[in-house]
């Protein structure tokens, strides 16, 4: 059974995410602890809201940047107070009608509890690339097209 801190930070992530898939940099940054960090696909690494949504305007701007589809694969609650969320997510490229799993991604997110609201303190994003055991590439990719809409 799913705890209320367990929802919480669920949220938090599918909160996040949707503010990528709605090409916001401001919602985006506004989800960090003032001393967050974010680590993008490339190793960017961007730290602290102001900085993370300088960082993301303009690639919101200048790119068309598919949304995620994501799945929370693990909540691991450190303390009371901090957590890890493991995630997987996939995009579907503008213009096309299927997953591309050379853009499939493990999302990583160390969040804590300021004042009982929850925030990310390290997001992490790291290409999924399975070198060498491409049936973990296809396994991963045929989980994220469940989540595709019908």
């Amino acid at each position: 059974m799913e705890t209320e801190h367990i929802k919480a930070v669920k949220n938090l992530y599918f909160n996040f995410i949707q503010a990528w898939n709605e090409r916001n940099s401001r919602a985006m940054a506004d989800h960090f602890t003032e001393d967050g960090e974010m680590v993008g696909y490339d190793g960017s690494q961007a730290f602290g809201p102001e900085e993370i949504h300088a960082h993301l305007e303009p690639i919101f701007s200048s790119f068309p940047t598919p949304p995620y589809y994501a799945k929370v694969k693990n909540v691991s609650f450190l303390s009371e107070d901090a957590v890890i969320v493991r995630a997987i997510a996939g995009m579907i490229p503008v213009g096309k009608t299927e997953l591309s799993p050379e853009l499939n991604t493990h999302h990583t997110v160390i969040a804590v509890r300021v004042e009982d609201k929850w925030f990310i303190k390290l997001f992490q994003n790291t290409p999924a690339q399975f070198h060498g055991r491409p049936e973990l590439l296809d396994q991963m990719t045929e989980e994220l097209r469940a989540l595709l809409p019908k």
